[in-house]
């Protein structure tokens, strides 16, 4: 779009009149090449500000379920939650490769605890999943510290 914008501006400086045509071109050159220039300087935020977000709402997702949830419901949280830690590993592993190391690991240990409970866990059952959260919760903190420039 740049370069059909570009190609017109040239030919209606030349087509307009030549002394109109050496003041006028350079001037718009120099006002495109600055819009050029800002454009590749957006605000946009990376990929995995938006990952971030997913899982950080996946995870107080857990706050919401109720004793009517049931194990099903856990179950089907943990999946949420590891779908969107997935998501954020990936996208954001090159630049934070500990922070996701993390997320990545204390994830899986959650999902293991939380596949191990049966349908009436114990008190140890129940212990094992508040512990995995918790560290799940962590590593998504640091995380979210690591990121805050990036993703404010």
């Amino acid at each position: 779009m740049v370069i059909v914008f570009l190609v017109a501006v040239s030919l209606s400086a030349r087509r307009a009149h030549h002394g109109a045509a050496r003041w006028s071109a350079p001037v718009v050159w120099i006002a495109v090449v600055g819009l050029v220039a800002l454009a590749g300087c957006g605000s946009s935020k990376p990929a995995y500000c938006t990952d971030r977000s997913n899982l950080e709402s996946s995870v107080k997702g857990l706050t919401s379920l109720s004793l009517s949830s049931g194990v099903s419901g856990l179950q089907s949280q943990a999946k949420k939650i590891q779908s969107d830690a997935t998501a954020l590993v990936s996208s954001a592993k090159s630049d934070f490769p500990s922070e996701t190391s993390a997320i990545k690991s204390s994830v899986s240990a959650f999902e293991s605890a939380v596949k191990g409970l049966s349908s009436s866990p114990s008190a140890g059952q129940i212990a094992t999943v508040a512990s995995a959260g918790s560290s799940v919760v962590s590593s998504v903190k640091s995380f979210t510290d690591a990121t805050s420039s990036k993703c404010s």
